[in-house]
């Protein structure tokens, strides 16, 4: 469910990605700023809100961590799925820039 919020997120900036212009990770720290930093009234946003613990400085940093185990085991989940996305992102432009020379 949370999962499927993020990549409903990621695919609104799949051009963005392609061409390298940002990381998953960065739409990850993106999308849970959103997140957060609004009143949760869906479900995701509720449990998001429980379990995750999301602090930025004023130089930009940020850290994400897990409230509990399920709170961790849910930021895990979602670097993952941040990872496995770029890397079949990476995967899709080789493809295109394959595709492209060997025309």
């Amino acid at each position: 469910m949370i999962l499927t919020e993020f990549a409903k997120f990621l695919q609104d900036y799949n051009e963005e990605l392609m061409t390298h212009k940002t990381t998953p990770l960065a739409l990850l720290h993106e999308w849970l700023y959103k997140v957060i930093n609004k009143n949760p009234k869906s479900n995701v946003e509720k449990i998001v809100h429980k379990e995750i613990l999301y602090c930025q400085n004023d130089n930009g940093d940020y850290l994400i961590v897990g409230k509990s185990d399920s709170g961790r085991k849910l930021v895990t989940s979602l670097i993952n799925f941040a990872n496995s996305y770029k890397n079949y992102n990476h995967a899709k432009w080789l493809e295109m820039v394959e595709q492209k020379y060997h025309k």
